[in-house]
């Protein structure tokens, strides 16, 4: 009788986590930025077609890094979640903290459960009244969830980003002023040139649907 091949799940873990960061690490970080009439998200995406950052909600927008295929299909899942629960319930019931408790147990689930992990880091950001109500969630490939003030970062070079970014203007900067924030941040990070841009704001404009994408 041969005897079953034994892990213990100390070393598990630390295998699935280490398989999901190294393919994390590989894919262009993601910003989130703060400014007076709104919130900022900027990608490094040299596709025109295939986006990283999408609306989720009225005034909910959703960015993922990692494994196209994984994260998109996290944002549909996201979506309907949230088209149910605003039709059940109500609009204002739907919130980015709802979200990414929800984004949360399904890959802490996956990562628990399944034999491959999830290589996706995700960043849920909701806009609210005033710049203090607005609020940012990141959220791991394990299903860590942790909550941001003001800026946030995802992906490869995440922690540089966010250190580049600390030295910046505040939350009463304007859109141009942070667009050229987190792209000096880009380019001082990467040490190279840009190949192409994906950006996208929550905006207070007074409209029920804040989003909106930023053309190149």
């Amino acid at each position: 009788m041969s005897i079953p091949f034994y892990v213990s799940p100390e070393q598990l873990v630390k295998d699935r986590a280490e398989f999901a960061r190294k393919g994390i690490a590989r894919g262009r970080a993601i910003v989130a930025l703060g400014y007076a009439d709104g919130i900022l998200i900027l990608a490094e995406n040299t596709s025109t077609t295939l986006y990283k950052i999408g609306e989720i909600y009225d005034r909910v927008a959703f960015a993922g890094v990692g494994r196209y295929n994984e994260f998109e299909s996290l944002r549909v899942a996201g979506v309907r979640h949230a088209d149910l629960k605003g039709y059940m319930y109500g609009r204002d019931d739907v919130t980015a903290k709802s979200l990414a408790n929800a984004f949360g147990q399904t890959l802490g689930n996956v990562f628990t459960h399944e034999v491959k992990p999830y290589e996706v880091e995700l960043l849920i950001a909701e806009l609210g009244a005033i710049p203090d109500e607005d609020r940012l969630y990141k959220v791991l490939y394990d299903g860590t969830i942790g909550e941001e003030r003001g800026l946030a970062a995802i992906g490869g070079a995440a922690d540089q980003l966010r250190d580049a970014l600390r030295s910046a203007p505040g939350p009463d900067r304007s859109l141009d002023d942070a667009l050229e924030a987190a792209k000096a941040a880009f380019a001082s990070v990467e040490g190279r040139t840009v190949e192409g841009w994906e950006a996208a704001v929550l905006e207070r404009n007074g409209r029920r649907r804040a989003f909106r994408r930023i053309e190149a």
